[in-house]
C-alpha cells in the first residue's frame, strides 16, 4: 500500500485502470490494489456467529407459542433476547447456507424460565417420555374428558389448581432431500377445569396425553424429535408464572451438529476465524482454543433444569387446542403466549 501525495491524485485522477482504489486512513489518502475484503473475524466473533444461529432458528420455531416466556425481564428486554442469552452456551452449530435457507438442528434448549416447580421428565425404557405428573388411578382413552384430567393433576400434584394451563411442546426433526436439517413444532394446551367435558384426545391428541405407568406421558417413543410439558398460571395482577422448561430432544442429527467439525464449518462459513490458531474448542468458553475432534458434545437429555425467574403468558380463550409451525421459520418475535388458538 503506497501512500499518495496530494499532487499526484490531482495528476492522476481519471487516469487509474482498474484493480487501484483509494483509501482515507489516519495517515492521509493510500493507494492499493482492488480486492475482496476479507469476512474473517477473531476467534470472539465467529463464536458468536456460530453460536447464535442455530438458537434463533429454534426461537422461532416457538413464534405464536410463547410470549412474556421469562419472568422478570428487564425493561427493553424481549423473550429472544433471553432465549439467545440462556442458550448460548450450549452450542449447536449450522452454516451460513442452513441459516439462510431458514434450516432448523432440533436442540435441548432452555425455552421457559419461571418460578413454578419444573415438570420432570425421563425416558422409559421404551424411549417414551413420561413426566412425574400422577395421574392417581386415571387410564387416559379416548372417553376422557378435560375435567378427567384437571381432577386428576389437581388431587396428585400439589403445585397445580384449576385455571392452571399445561402446555404440551412437540418438535419433529428431518433431514430434506438436499440433506439440509429441517424441524417443525406443534403445541397442545389444556387448561384444567373440573367442569369442562370436552373429550381430550379429540382437542390435543394423544401424543403428550397418554397415562404411563400412573404418570402423564407420550403416546409415541421419542426418536429424532423433542418433547416437553410447560407449566403456567395467570395471576390476579395480570401477571404469568410458568415452570422452567427445556425440551428433551432424541436425535442423532442433533449428536452430529455438536461435533469439531460442524463447529469450523460452521466458522469457515463466515469466512473463517482470523487467526493461525486452531479453532475454537465447541464445547469451552471463547478463551480456549484446542481442537477437541474427540470431545463432541450432546446427545439426548432428559430432566428439567431449574433456573430464576421467568414466564410465558396464558391466554384466554378455549380451554384446549394446537398450533404449528413449520421447519423454514421466519424472524423472530413474540407470538401469543402458551395459548394456542
Amino acid at each position: 500500500m503506497t501512500k499518495v501525495s496530494s499532487v499526484l491524485l490531482e495528476e492522476l485522477s481519471g487516469k487509474l485502470g482498474k484493480g487501484v482504489v483509494f483509501r482515507q486512513t489516519v495517515h492521509g489518502t493510500v493507494m492499493a490494489k482492488a480486492g475482496r475484503k476479507s469476512n474473517k473475524r477473531t476467534q470472539g466473533q465467529a463464536e458468536v456467529r456460530c453460536r447464535t444461529a442455530n438458537v434463533s432458528a429454534n426461537y422461532r420455531l416457538y413464534a405464536g407459542k410463547l410470549k412474556q416466556a421469562f419472568e422478570g425481564k428487564e425493561s427493553g428486554v424481549t423473550d429472544f433476547n433471553q432465549y439467545v442469552g440462556v442458550n448460548f452456551s450450549n452450542p449447536v452449530y449450522i452454516t451460513k447456507t442452513m441459516r439462510v435457507a431458514g434450516c432448523c438442528v432440533l436442540a435441548d434448549y432452555t425455552f421457559t424460565v419461571g418460578s413454578l416447580q419444573p415438570i420432570g421428565t425421563a425416558l422409559n425404557g421404551s424411549g417414551v417420555l413420561v413426566s412425574d405428573l400422577a395421574l392417581g388411578s386415571l387410564v387416559i382413552d379416548e372417553n376422557t374428558t378435560v375435567s378427567d384430567l384437571s381432577l386428576a393433576l389437581i388431587a396428585g400434584n400439589e403445585a397445580w389448581e384449576e385455571g392452571d394451563q399445561l402446555t404440551f411442546f412437540y418438535g419433529v426433526q428431518r433431514v430434506d432431500a438436499q440433506g439440509m436439517p429441517r424441524a417443525t413444532m406443534v403445541a397442545k394446551k389444556v387448561i384444567l377445569s373440573v367442569d369442562d367435558e370436552t373429550p381430550l384426545w379429540g382437542s390435543v391428541g394423544s401424543e403428550g396425553f397418554t397415562t404411563v405407568d400412573g404418570k402423564l406421558g407420550m403416546g409415541v417413543a421419542l426418536e429424532n424429535a423433542g418433547a416437553a410439558w410447560v407449566h403456567s398460571r395467570d395471576k390476579v395482577n395480570g401477571d404469568t408464572l410458568v415452570s422452567t422448561q427445556k425440551l428433551v430432544v432424541v436425535s442423532e442429527i442433533l449428536d452430529n451438529y455438536r461435533t469439531y467439525a460442524a463447529m469450523k464449518a460452521s466458522a469457515d462459513s463466515y469466512g473463517g476465524i482470523n487467526s493461525n490458531r486452531v479453532y475454537l474448542n465447541p464445547a469451552s468458553s471463547i478463551s480456549s482454543f484446542v481442537d477437541s475432534s474427540s470431545q463432541a458434545g450432546g446427545g439426548s437429555s432428559t430432566g428439567s433444569d431449574t433456573a430464576g425467574g421467568g414466564g410465558s403468558q396464558t391466554g384466554g380463550g378455549s380451554s384446549t387446542g394446537s398450533d404449528t409451525a413449520g421447519g423454514e421459520p421466519q424472524n423472530p418475535g413474540d407470538g401469543d403466549g402458551l395459548d394456542q388458538d
